[in-house]
């Protein structure tokens, strides 16, 4: 998707039915800010709000991510077009987070180990490596509930037994055990207990 074109056609739209880009904004409950983000082409409006914006402009969904009115002869080839540029999107954007994920954890496991190295063998104060240890274990603790949430919500988890592929529950990553990103967990759908590869795409 052309998101410079997007941002544009959203501009025009919004000037058609005159309105500012901070009215816009007030309709939507969001600041003029984001508004501006769109129609210079630095970001999408979010799919939560996507289908009352168009409402407002008087477009539809398709035309907005077309970035023009899609006449009736290629609507469904515009359509299919935009669909697939959406997963695409989407899963190059979880590939990122994973990706993140993996760097994020490797940092704080990276730096744990020095911080207990030093603990354990530079000579100093018991109560100063106590304070080290700590200080090692901290960001880590803090870290893990973020870094869950990337592995629940990015990409999919597939059933070893029944193939199917879905996002499950914070809980139920939480509490998997897990070796690497492949987890053990309750289908949702055969509901047995196997291990859930990850996985990007949804098919």
């Amino acid at each position: 998707m052309d998101q410079l074109k997007i941002g544009r056609f959203i501009a025009e739209c919004r000037k058609k039915q005159g309105l500012t880009q901070a009215s816009l904004a007030e309709r939507l409950n969001i600041t003029d800010r984001a508004v501006s983000k769109w129609e210079t082409g630095k970001s999408l409006p979010d799919s939560s709000i996507m289908l009352e914006l168009c409402g407002i402009l008087g477009i539809s969904v398709n035309d907005m991510l077309s970035g023009e009115v899609v006449n009736m002869e290629n609507y469904s080839k515009e359509l299919e077009k935009n669909l697939i540029e959406m997963v695409k999107q989407k899963e190059e954007a979880d590939r990122r987070l994973l990706r993140i994920e993996v760097v994020i954890g490797a940092i704080l496991i990276f730096f744990m180990l020095v911080l207990c190295a030093v603990a354990a063998f530079v000579a100093m104060p018991d109560w100063l490596r106590i304070v080290l240890i700590l200080t090692a274990l901290v960001p880590i603790l803090a870290a893990v509930p973020f870094l869950i949430r990337i592995e629940q919500t990015a990409g999919y988890y597939e059933c070893k037994n029944c193939k199917s592929r879905y996002v499950p529950k914070y809980k139920s990553v939480f509490m998997a055990p897990h070796f690497g990103t492949t987890r053990q967990m309750r289908c949702p759908h055969c509901h047995k207990i196997t291990w859930h590869k990850k996985v990007i795409s949804k098919e």
